[in-house]
């Protein structure tokens, strides 16, 4: 008899947590929110994100009560603490847009808590110094990161510090943003989106971004519909976006449609998809809360870990 440490619900079973959690978010809403090549309908809102947005609150509400329990003990108030939840996924698989629409649900909820939304793209090296490291080409693996500065900025959120800044990542300029800044303010949800959130190291003694969060939810699908996401994506850059001449990325944009999905197989297979088998799906199931995707990017079944 096989043990799994997770329930897994059907897409009809899940949408029966909703109960009478009102839908605050309309049409326009989700079209804004929604990714490129991502269209996300009402009923994907409706049947999964809002049954998610009240499993978290519930949490939210519970670690709150928790936190006052503690203070109430010691005697003391204790700063307050912003609620920690992780989206993490391979590239392509609309972890980005997932993080968007619980940021827009959570914070329309009950008492309409303050939510902050921060990928840890902002945390990655300069291109400059990734050249420097030898590390270009292994852009979004664990090592491309400036880990120090991303665990000093949760701890900064952990302790209560009320005004915390996080660097930017422009996808246009494939770079860090000099001087620009999303500033994080007094929050009561952040929520981390992020690659590589979910992993640990073999070494010992080291503190992890995991170690900060307070519910993790992993993005899933087959590797075979996210790679054809990620061609279908880029084609649609290469077609808008990348004409841009100051876009990092305006060579694609000079190919043919073949040329470019040849390029893209490439950096699938030579980077993402080593990226995925390597450093995300091993971690897979350290997660609360998975979200398993079919080919037309709606969620089939959600897996919910026991307590």
């Amino acid at each position: 008899m096989s043990f799994s440490p997770y329930l897994c619900f059907s897409r009809k079973e899940w949408c029966s947590f909703r109960k009478n959690t009102p839908m605050t978010l309309d049409k326009e809403d989700i079209e804004r929110l929604q990714g490129v090549n991502e269209k996300i309908s009402l009923s994907e809102v409706e049947e999964i994100y809002l049954p998610l947005s009240r499993l978290l609150s519930l949490y939210v509400c519970a670690s709150q009560a928790l936190h006052k329990a503690s203070s109430d003990f010691l005697g003391k108030p204790a700063p307050k603490v912003p609620y920690l939840i992780g989206v993490s996924g391979s590239v392509a698989v609309g972890k980005s847009t997932s993080s968007r629409l619980l940021e827009a649900l959570l914070s329309r909820g009950k008492d309409h808590p303050k939510v902050s939304l921060v990928t840890t793209d902002g945390f990655l090296y300069s291109l400059a110094e990734l050249e420097r490291r030898n590390l270009l080409e292994k852009k979004g693996f664990p090592e491309s990161y400036d880990i120090r500065a991303l665990i000093q900025f949760l701890a900064a959120i952990k302790s209560g510090e009320k005004h915390i800044k996080a660097p930017v990542y422009s996808h246009h300029t494939y770079d860090i943003i000099a001087n620009e800044f999303i500033e994080i303010k007094e929050a009561d949800i952040v929520i981390i989106e992020g690659l590589n959130i979910l992993q640990t190291a073999t070494t010992e003694a080291q503190i992890f971004v995991s170690d900060f969060l307070d519910f993790t939810i992993f993005v899933d699908a087959d590797t075979k519909s996210i790679k054809q996401w990620f061609i279908e994506r880029v084609i649609q850059f290469k077609n808008t976006y990348f004409k841009d001449p100051d876009s990092y990325f305006n060579f694609i944009a000079k190919m043919s449609d073949d040329e470019a999905i040849k390029f893209c197989k490439i950096i699938w297979q030579e980077t993402n998809e080593r990226n995925l088998y390597e450093n995300i799906l091993p971690f897979k199931n350290r997660a609360q809360l998975i979200l398993h995707k079919g080919p037309d990017h709606k969620v089939q079944k959600v897996y919910l870990r026991k307590l």
